[in-house]
């Protein structure tokens, strides 16, 4: 027996973090941008506004995890504009009630993680996550596997996060 926890991988986001953890994902070329491609395609987007949009994760923690971000390509929270920013924290709040609406969590987490070495994964353009969370919803997957069990396929999440999104 080896000391420490053992590890499950999840080899399926390989292609994703290899997409982001290089050089592209600090460039100031939206084309270079993972989040700026998915906010063109569409196909995860939740909701858009003249400045902001909200997009489900492709990698999410939980069942509704969500984020929420400018719609142009800026990295640094102190660079968003004053009106992005108001549209963006309404948006936040909007996901919060859409959230809520089609989750019933017992509680929500938001948070953004400002630079690589505070663990974003796209530091080229600010987001914010918001992830459902209720009691009790950690098992021994996350316990002993270090990996979590997410019970809902991301379209079936685009659905319920587009029919519950305020008006």
């Amino acid at each position: 027996m080896t000391a420490g926890l053992d590890r499950l991988w999840a080899g399926w986001r390989a292609d994703f973090l290899a997409e982001v953890t290089g050089e592209a994902a600090w460039s100031d070329d939206p084309a270079d941008c993972v989040l700026c491609r998915v906010l063109a395609d569409g196909g995860a987007v939740i909701w858009q506004g003249g400045r902001c949009g909200a997009v489900v994760n492709a990698y999410p923690y939980t069942a509704g995890h969500l984020m929420v971000l400018p719609l142009r390509h800026v990295g640094e929270l102190e660079d968003v504009g004053a009106g992005e920013a108001a549209e963006l924290w309404a948006a936040v709040a909007d996901a919060v009630r859409a959230v809520k609406a089609a989750y019933r969590p017992d509680g929500i987490n938001l948070g953004a993680n400002l630079g690589r070495a505070a663990g974003a994964g796209v530091p080229g353009h600010f987001h914010v996550h918001l992830l459902p969370r209720w009691d009790g919803d950690t098992n021994f997957m996350t316990t002993v596997a270090e990996a979590r069990v997410v019970p809902e396929a991301l379209p079936v999440t685009l659905g319920r996060l587009r029919a519950a999104w305020p008006s």
